[in-house]
């Protein structure tokens, strides 16, 4: 199954060492059914934060992927631009990641990958878990929006009246595969009712409109 623009339906997710590791898991939980193949890269903070905030071994989030990559391994597919994807999304992601982004200066996988997927001008979305921000985060967050960068904190919808935290991080995570044309079939849509079940299109236009 191809995107129309032709490229394969293929995501990158990082999960970099913040708070929030829960939306990386429900990613790659998500993209699975939708048959879209996971490349994976988590960090090291990543691996401590998922022994605090869950259950589940790093092992067990990695056989979620249809690949998995060492955060040293800086010479996988996905370090490359000639490796086409639809872009990545790194859930949650810290201000130290944000920060390798927005200058440049990669010191692993995962920064690396974020980096390429700006280069190639492919979609990177940053769930971004800090706050409050001062003002050198707040430069950092502007640069990597003029380069292209969508930043998207996973901020609750509370008119989707959710009933527990898995429907916050239901909708977070669908609002993000919306960005890339993926409907996770478990986002609660302003004006309509119920659970939206047609799939989005690529750049969040109106597949009735016109």
């Amino acid at each position: 199954m191809s995107t129309p623009e032709g490229l394969p339906e293929r995501l990158i997710v990082g999960i970099s060492g913040a708070s929030g590791v829960i939306y990386g898991i429900r990613l790659l939980e998500t993209l699975k059914s939708l048959r879209v193949e996971t490349h994976l890269v988590i960090t090291k903070a990543a691996e401590m934060t998922l022994a605090y905030e869950t259950e589940l071994k790093t092992a067990q989030v990695r056989a979620l992927a249809e690949r998995s990559y060492a955060i040293a391994d800086v010479g996988a597919a996905i370090a490359s631009g000639s490796f086409a994807t639809l872009g990545m999304v790194v859930a949650p992601c810290s201000i130290r990641s944000m920060s390798e982004i927005a200058t440049g200066v990669t010191s692993n996988l995962l920064t690396r990958a974020a980096d390429v997927t700006l280069k190639e001008r492919r979609r990177l979305v940053l769930m971004l878990r800090e706050t409050p921000l001062h003002s050198g985060h707040l430069r950092n967050l502007l640069a990597l929006s003029e380069m292209g960068a969508v930043i998207a904190p996973p901020v609750p919808a509370f008119y989707a009246r959710p009933e527990s935290v898995d429907d916050i991080v239901d909708q977070s995570v669908g609002r993000v595969l919306d960005l890339f044309g993926l409907d996770s079939g478990k986002v609660t849509r302003w004006g309509e009712t119920g659970r939206g079940r047609v799939r989005a299109l690529p750049g969040g236009a109106d597949p009735k409109a016109g």
